[in-house]
């Protein structure tokens, strides 16, 4: 069984970022910082990061709003999110990890979040779920998707559903395509419906219908397996 810590990062030499920590039994064989933009984890979030870890994973959340000061922002963009980053990856590095067999999961404005670092840092592998802000940044910090995907520089996954407003598949399918002229692998899927959040409550792997969830986990997993090495 994973064992579940809290632990904290230096940002710098008078800031650390907190951070949730998933540990695998034995050897790690690589590490998984996941973005969330919630403040607190949702069961199903908490039982994806302890499978992440049960497949050998060290995951690492750090708090992206702990920098609020009383101004609780909506989502983390910008140094800040590049700072925080750096931060997990150097705690990561610190504990074995190799630098290469390190990724970045997100959901939601942290999905976008994700695909940021991945344009940013040349990292193992990056998977971003539900990801909006495809052609309009979410904010001043932000870049749209559509305009940073070209410049890639890990390996990235990213799952949408058909019937996200936040998503129209018309941006997907123009996202899709910028993607492609990235000089990494790329993969943008789009679900139907809305059946592609495994961090969601309601999902049940035994249920028919949600066969969509559990084939986005496994796409995540399987992504994770043959980049981080």
């Amino acid at each position: 069984m994973a064992g579940i810590f809290r632990d904290l990062a230096p940002v710098h030499e008078t800031m650390r970022v907190p951070l949730t920590v998933i540990e695998p039994d034995g050897h790690a064989r690589g590490g998984i910082v996941v973005l969330h933009e919630s403040r607190e984890f949702t069961d199903p979030l908490l039982d994806l990061m302890r499978s992440l870890a049960d497949d050998g994973w060290t995951v690492v959340a750090p708090d992206l709003f702990h920098r609020a000061n009383g101004v609780v922002p909506e989502q983390v963009f910008g140094a800040d999110l590049v700072e925080d980053f750096d931060a997990c990856f150097e705690w990561l590095t610190g504990h074995g990890v190799f630098g290469d067999c390190i990724g970045v999961l997100g959901f939601d404005s942290a999905g976008t979040a994700a695909a940021l670092v991945a344009t940013d840092r040349r990292i193992g592998a990056a998977v971003s779920v539900a990801a909006p802000g495809i052609e309009t940044p979410l904010t001043p910090q932000a870049v749209a998707l559509a305009a940073a995907a070209p410049g890639l520089k890990a390996p990235w996954l990213a799952l949408f559903g058909a019937d996200d407003p936040r998503t129209p598949p018309e941006q997907v399918d123009r996202l899709r395509d910028a993607a492609a002229r990235a000089d990494v692998a790329t993969l943008v899927v789009t679900y139907p419906g809305l059946r592609h959040r495994p961090d969601h409550p309601g999902f049940d792997p035994a249920a028919p219908d949600d066969a969509a969830t559990l084939d986005a986990q496994t796409r995540i997993f399987e992504w994770f397996d043959s980049h981080l090495r």
